[in-house]
């Protein structure tokens, strides 16, 4: 992953902050260095690329440099020929937020209780929905779930997705994160534990929580959340927020029918001045004064918005999904699940640490429930699930297969 926050007022207004996401595949190695060599360079394209470039522009570009990289660092090497990596970036600008995307990993945006993700996945399962019209659950079992239609580095061009901007307002909660995440957890509990965690508390509980139910891939949480939208940046004004980007207020255009008056006026006016009927004459110079006037007024008033060089004009088709992310009986019952059978490992398992803590957490969520306050019940059996496996990781245990929990 890479972030790289603006270091001051105008890189924000001409750059914001970038967010990404990378997720290798290939051999181990090839995976590795794939991802790294995205991470490493969209940063840096992104930022000393070329002033005039639109940030969407100039995102785009960025990537399809890291691909360009990957591939002939690829083409170099037998052993890393045809590795790839999925790439995810979030810019949060004064227009709002934009999406740039390859591959299946995926950024996802939380305002209030719906749970919103902003990427298509390019894999095969997605496109074989998109194609039938159905949905992802609709696809044959057989279909294979981890094969990936698009990434970085295997092939010399690449097709970039543009989603966005996206208006932001104070509160909006943004995910990136890769499938290692979103392959064992639901979108609803994902939602519902970042809707009831503070950023930090929320990522860790999402990685352990998808370490628990099996961990079967690397697990890339990065979470971003707007506190105040009007300390983003001077430049971005309730208005432009709210609106589509593309509306930006431009110099306009004067007719050339104005300008063709313009110069039968002044014409007429020295015609009638050379020939001595200086009141004609006169007559024709006030109309060459308003004529004038006119035009100026209306090239530097602007006239109708229209999209300008740097404009960002509202891309994509996200949202690709919605979720509902309120805690409630069903959406908390895999957390209920979870804990019970954590607690079933403790006759089974010679874990020398006090589960003490653990009981207390879970016999606080029951009592949560049992008020109605499922909010709280989320809370209670996510800390239940934090302690344990920080318990597991300060005892340095190397068995992750043993905390597996089969809710099959």
């Amino acid at each position: 992953m890479a972030i790289t926050l603006a270091e001051s007022l105008g890189q924000w207004q001409s750059h914001g902050h970038l967010f990404v996401v990378a997720d290798g595949m290939g051999a181990h190695a090839a995976g590795e260095l794939a991802s790294k060599l995205a991470t490493d360079t969209i940063p840096h394209a992104y930022i000393k690329g070329i002033p005039e470039l639109s940030p969407s522009e100039s995102i785009t570009s960025a990537v399809r440099q890291a691909n360009e990289v990957i591939y002939n660092k690829g083409q170099d090497t037998v052993d890393f020929q045809g590795m790839g990596t999925t790439c995810s970036c979030l810019l949060l600008l004064p227009s709002g937020a934009l999406v740039s995307h390859v591959g299946d990993s995926r950024i996802y945006r939380l305002r209030g209780e719906e749970f919103q993700q902003l990427t298509f996945d390019h894999s095969l399962v997605w496109e074989m929905a998109a194609a039938g019209h159905s949905s992802e659950e609709e696809v044959p079992a057989y279909v294979p779930k981890n094969v990936i239609t698009r990434s970085l580095g295997p092939h010399p061009t690449v097709a970039v997705d543009l989603e966005g901007p996206f208006a932001l307002q104070s509160g909006d909660r943004f995910l990136l994160c890769s499938d290692g995440l979103t392959g064992p957890l639901s979108p609803q509990l994902i939602g519902m534990v970042l809707a009831t965690h503070a950023p930090n508390e929320a990522a860790q509980t999402l990685v352990d929580l998808a370490n628990l139910l099996g961990g079967p891939d690397n697990i890339t949480v990065v979470l971003a959340e707007v506190l105040d939208r009007s300390k983003l940046g001077n430049s971005a004004t309730p208005d432009l927020l709210e609106i589509s980007p593309s509306a930006v207020a431009s110099r306009s255009s004067v007719s050339p029918l104005v300008w063709a008056a313009v110069g039968i006026a002044a014409v007429s006016a020295c015609l009638f001045a050379i020939k001595g009927d200086y009141e004609v004459a006169t007559g024709c110079g006030g109309a060459l004064v308003i004529l004038t006037m006119l035009a100026w007024l209306r090239r530097v008033s602007g006239g109708e918005p229209r999209a300008s060089a740097h404009s960002i004009g509202l891309q994509g088709k996200a949202p690709y999904r919605c979720h509902t992310c309120t805690p409630n009986a069903p959406n908390i019952e895999t957390l209920t699940d979870i804990v019970r059978q954590l607690e079933d490992l403790e006759d089974h398992r010679d874990w020398d640490f006090d589960w003490k803590p653990i009981h207390t957490e879970r016999l606080r969520a029951h009592q949560a429930i049992a008020k109605g306050d499922y909010p709280g019940a989320t809370i209670a059996y996510c800390s239940s699930v934090r302690r344990l496996m920080q318990a597991i990781r300060d005892a340095n245990m190397s068995q992750p297969s043993d905390s597996t929990i089969d809710l099959g």
